[in-house]
């Protein structure tokens, strides 16, 4: 009589295909990511299926659902992958590789000013390879916390302890308006000043709408929410049509300032003064390309954004 087959016999390989499955809910997806055909994903499901003794999916219409084995097998298969992950980054770290991947959580504000910093970090490490994952302050900071990111550029973080977080530049926030806005030429404004103004927000989660409701509520003033957007840039293009004024990072408008396109209001109390972080998840090891990166950054950030915003100055209009 054979020995029974356990989840312990399922292999690594088998462990990646289902935890892919699990997460797109589509095989045909897992067959594009790993260069197989439907049949063969399929086929690796049974055998998983096998060793567990259990059905992991459900049909539902044209997709699949995880049963509830599979929500339990799925939770395990990730610590056991993420464990094999830090074992290898370990390892690599013991060699010294000063090469490989660097995979960096963005805000979505911080694409303004990441792009070119890994530009000049390149530039002194040619065999790094950077892949750029945006979201909102929620968004990325999930993305930390559950190992999907090397590094993320950010605000401050939410609270909790799996997150390692260092200020490394300074980060302005100001009230734009568009250049035929009544207050746009006024030398000293108050808040309440722009009570008859509509504002442009960003959506909930954003680390931009959470310092503006923080601002607006901690002076008592009740802004006119008229449109609310996930995009800086189409929060950019609706003040420059006249819809609104809008709190942003002085980093995504930069540009359109010095270009005229966008004028600052000076209001009393701004610019509001947060910091950019560098952060990575505590108990995640850094190989030593991503420790060296989050060093470049610390020593040099603030400098390659003030160069940023030198280049914007001299393309005003007149200089």
């Amino acid at each position: 009589m054979g020995r029974q087959m356990t989840i312990q016999h399922a292999t690594l390989r088998q462990l990646q295909i289902f935890t892919a499955a699990a997460r797109n809910l589509s095989f045909a997806r897992v067959a594009e990511l790993f260069g197989l055909t439907p049949g063969a994903v399929s086929f690796q499901i049974k055998q998983v299926e096998g060793h567990c003794g259990f059905p992991l999916f459900e049909r539902m219409g044209r997709g699949v659902v995880l049963t509830e084995a599979g929500r339990d097998l799925l939770d395990h298969a990730t610590l056991i992958l993420q464990a094999l992950d830090n074992a290898d980054r370990r390892m690599q770290a013991l060699k010294g590789v000063t090469g490989g991947n660097v995979t960096i959580g963005l805000v979505s504000t911080a694409k303004y000013i990441a792009p070119h910093m890994v530009s000049r970090f390149q530039a002194e490490r040619p065999g790094v390879s950077i892949h750029l994952q945006d979201g909102n302050r929620r968004e990325v900071n999930a993305m930390v916390a559950k190992g999907e990111v090397d590094l993320a550029i950010m605000g401050r973080p939410l609270d909790g302890e799996e997150l390692l977080a260092e200020p490394f530049a300074r980060h302005p926030s100001i009230i734009i308006c568009a250049p035929t806005h009544p207050l746009a030429d006024v030398p000293a404004l108050r808040l309440s000043d722009l009570a008859d103004s509509g504002f442009i927000a960003r959506e909930e989660g954003a680390g931009t709408r959470a310092l503006t409701d923080a601002y607006f509520s901690g002076r008592g003033f009740t802004p006119h929410i008229v449109m609310t957007s996930s995009s800086n840039e189409t929060i950019k293009q609706a003040v420059m049509a006249g819809i609104g004024v809008a709190l942003l990072s002085r980093h995504t408008v930069d540009l359109e300032l010095a270009l005229g396109m966008l004028r600052e209001l000076k209001v009393e109390g701004l610019p509001l003064m947060r910091s950019w972080y560098i952060a990575h998840r505590r108990s995640l090891p850094l190989l030593p390309v991503h420790a060296q990166l989050r060093s470049y950054l610390l020593e040099r950030g603030q400098a390659i954004i003030d160069s940023i915003q030198a280049s914007h100055r001299a393309l005003a209009p007149g200089i």
